[in-house]
């Protein structure tokens, strides 16, 4: 038997760490850390653009889970890693059903897991369908500000899709200051524009300014034609607005729902994308676009080039901004919400979530 030094035994013996924790947070807690803080959460994730775009972040492609069963459904992973004063990785698991429209609940749901920067432990598992739909509102709301500066700012703003997120995206506008004249709602279920209109009517209710005059147009043309400001956000699976001349009067198009667009849209108007090579995938309309031209030309930058200067947005074009949504925003407002339920010492820890943790039992 060998019989080790005591002063080389001391200085090979790992020091125990603390035992890891591990937190559910529900969406009720998710809701209360965000609500409110509009301004706050778009300067949190122009931030993580910054990072992003700084190469401060792994932001691997998104990976699709298909059921050749169930073709209009899909559940989707996007892995990130993100540095920077947030420093965590995750995933974020985030399901697509549109039939579960027609059953009375959201189209989307999804779950957010946050691993420790250094130890690799999964600490968290955060309700993630609002985290997703905060992302999405905050990236639209910073493009829109960022995009219209040298132009005339939008007071006509439009809707083609009325679900949850043309309701955040709406709720983010209205919070980061946006006032509008008119707002226009287009939607193939006479239903859900009736509901997002009445959602329109009482947010108005609540503020001390101007109403709104709220329109249900009955086609997306006559709603792009009376919009300087279009969003959509649809479940469109392929290309529904064809024409060009359509845009003429050359709004800001807030392209979230990524499919509504044929190529010859974007072709005729200047394009300003997330991440090239994430959006320019799955059948995209930046995607389609590439396709049917070759090449990528068409594309004039990312908003982290518009955020930095190196791109200025043309004033006398149409200019269409097309997020694919970036894992490392969902990992900067997950962050962001672990903290303040953290901070307020509401955090559900999971008792004896991680059990052997004895190397040698």
């Amino acid at each position: 038997m060998t019989v080790l030094p005591s002063a080389l035994t001391e200085a090979t013996t790992p020091r125990s760490a603390p035992a890891p924790t591990f937190a559910v947070i529900s969406g009720a807690q998710v809701q209360q850390a965000l609500g409110g803080r509009e301004r706050q959460i778009v300067d949190l994730v122009e931030a993580a653009y910054r990072l992003h775009g700084a190469g401060d972040s792994v932001n691997p492609p998104s990976y699709f889970l298909r059921f050749p069963d169930r073709p209009a459904d899909r559940i989707i992973a996007l892995p990130a890693s993100i540095g920077g004063p947030i420093r965590v990785d995750g995933m974020k698991w985030i399901s697509s059903f549109p039939g579960n429209v027609q059953a009375g609940i959201p189209r989307a749901s999804a779950v957010l897991v946050l691993n420790d920067h250094d130890t690799g432990y999964p600490f968290a598992c955060l309700e993630s369908s609002v985290i997703s739909a905060t992302r999405t509102a905050a990236s639209a709301a910073l493009a829109a500000d960022r995009l219209s500066r040298g132009r005339p700012r939008p007071t006509r703003v439009g809707f083609v899709g009325t679900g949850l997120i043309a309701r955040y995206i709406h709720t983010f506008l209205a919070g980061t200051g946006w006032a509008f004249d008119t707002v226009g709602v287009h939607d193939l279920s006479a239903d859900s524009a009736a509901g997002f209109s009445g959602y329109l009517r009482e947010a108005g209710a609540g503020t001390t300014g101007h109403v709104p005059r709220i329109t249900v147009h009955d086609s997306a043309e006559e709603l792009i034609r009376a919009s300087d400001l279009v969003v959509f956000a649809t479940v469109a699976g392929e290309p529904h607005v064809t024409d060009p001349d359509w845009f003429s009067h050359h709004p800001l198009v807030l392209n979230v729902s990524l499919r509504d667009l044929a190529p010859e849209v974007l072709l005729a108007a200047a394009n300003i994308v997330d991440d090239v090579e994430h959006c320019l995938k799955a059948d995209t309309s930046p995607h389609l676009a590439e396709q049917l031209t070759g090449g990528r030309d068409f594309l004039d930058g990312t908003l982290d080039d518009v955020l930095t200067g190196r791109v200025t947005p043309p004033a006398d074009r149409t200019v269409i901004f097309s997020p694919f949504g970036l894992g490392v925003l969902d990992l900067a407002v997950g962050k962001y919400v672990y903290d303040e339920v953290a901070g307020r010492g509401d955090l559900r820890l999971v008792d004896d979530f991680f059990h052997d943790l004895r190397r040698y039992g």
